[in-house]
């Protein structure tokens, strides 16, 4: 038998290993507290510690520390080779169930039936995760010792903005290749774009409404005249529909072969007026509209193709403002403000090559187990680009299901099974085996 046969043999003769760590994790509520805390739901440090005993048997040096209070990554690491070296990573953290009423199973039972195992945070991505662990067992329980290094990550926080990834690179846990096993639906996913949250502050003059005639009219400049009050959300009501075009314009004229047309997109997505500044930057009175506001918060989420750089997106948007600014004398007196990385959160693009080996190796044994894998780029973001932006080859490949974000999530049982089967085959190629 070759090592490949043996290995599989042993994911088909032991199904259980990958469902039942998959049920262990799911049945333990590990929402995220950012979304919703309340007490039961918010236990990320018990799926760690679940981890943490499942990845000491497996024989892996295990590390664990808070990424934010209370909530903590876990790495397992199996020593070998850091020229074959490999990152196995899913998140820990899952959405709130919303709302129970539209659920005909328990959100955190992990009940199997009709194919499905069910569950909130069960494709999103426990699934995933389990596979990789099941993936790396199943290779040990078949007696071979891998060459290369395997760490395998589990991460809090990535429904927020991928904190845990975040940490977990900049303490160090990185390797040569990485697979990111979320949810797929059999497609192998070398490339994603990038994102940007970014603010935009609006500067006007404050004055008394009941005057805007002498903001808005021409009057006689004439002595004693009151200095004309500036409105903020009039120039932001102007900078939106200049932004839309602007999008317009990158969407026409930016393409990435495994993406989809029009995927650089910039969303205006939350916007506050009034008057004055607040410590967080926010107007700090915007429950008066007999005040003409002299400040408008604009915050924005901008993508951008996965062969594009931050640097060259963010100079492009503030050359675009800059240009805003200029077109009218007070904006261009008084230029909007411009502040990156609004919470903390940068995306940088992945961009694997399609004929690097992790990708040729995930699209081999996926094509060998069925159907040959629509190889494509990821129209959301993932951890994979905290990785991708530390210099890690990585690719996206994981189980099918659907309800991830919504109602009645479930992961397809026998995509699962065939994940682990192909994940343990990438294993294989890229570590080697002694």
């Amino acid at each position: 038998m070759t090592t490949l046969n043996r290995v599989w043999d042993e994911i088909d003769g032991t199904p259980e290993r990958v469902l039942d760590l998959t049920q262990e994790m799911v049945r333990i509520p590990s929402v995220n507290p950012k979304f919703e805390r309340k007490q039961g739901l918010n236990n990320e440090d018990q799926v760690a510690a679940l981890l943490e005993d499942r990845l000491k048997s497996l024989g892996c040096e295990t590390d664990s520390w808070d990424v934010l209070p209370g909530r903590p990554n876990i790495v397992g690491t199996l020593p070998g080779s850091d020229q074959r070296s490999l990152i196995l990573c899913g998140h820990i953290d899952t959405v709130p169930v919303g709302n129970h009423a539209n659920w005909t199973v328990d959100p955190f039972g992990g009940e199997i039936s009709d194919g499905k195992l069910w569950g909130r945070g069960s494709v999103d991505m426990k699934a995933g995760l389990a596979a990789c662990i099941a993936a790396v067992e199943s290779i040990k329980a078949a007696g071979i010792t891998l060459d290369g290094r395997v760490s395998i990550q589990g991460v809090v926080d990535e429904e927020a903005g991928g904190f845990g990834a975040m940490d977990a690179v900049a303490k160090g846990h990185l390797a040569r290749n990485a697979i990111i096993a979320e949810p797929t639906w059999d497609k192998v996913v070398p490339a994603e774009g990038g994102l940007e949250w970014v603010r935009v502050t609006f500067i006007g003059r404050s004055g008394h409404a009941g005057m805007r005639y002498n903001d808005i009219f021409p009057q006689p400049d004439v002595p004693g005249r009151l200095v004309p009050a500036v409105n903020a959300i009039e120039i932001a009501g102007r900078f939106l529909l200049a932004l839309k075009e602007f999008e317009a314009s990158r969407c026409r004229n930016n393409y990435h072969p495994l993406c989809p047309p029009g995927l650089s997109t910039i969303n205006p997505g939350v916007i506050h007026g009034g008057v004055g500044i607040d410590q967080d930057g926010l107007p700090s009175i915007r429950t008066n509209p007999a005040m003409t506001p002299d400040r408008v918060t604009l915050d924005m989420d901008l993508k951008f193709l996965p062969h594009e750089t931050s640097a060259d997106v963010r100079h492009q948007f503030e050359e675009f403002v800059m240009a805003f600014a200029g077109l009218d004398p007070w904006t261009k007196a008084n230029p909007p403000q411009i502040a990156w990385e609004l919470g903390g959160l940068h995306f940088p693009p992945m961009d694997t090559p399609v004929d690097h080996p992790l990708v040729k190796s995930l699209v081999t044994h996926h094509s060998a187990l069925g159907d040959a894998p629509e190889i494509r780029g990821f129209d959301a973001v993932t951890d994979a680009a905290h990785y991708a932006g530390a210099g890690v080859d990585a690719c996206i490949y994981g189980p099918s299901g659907d309800g991830f974000h919504g109602d009645n999530e479930y992961v397809d049982v026998a995509s699962l099974h065939k994940s682990t089967k192909v994940i343990a085959a990438a294993i294989l190629d890229i570590c080697g085996v002694r």
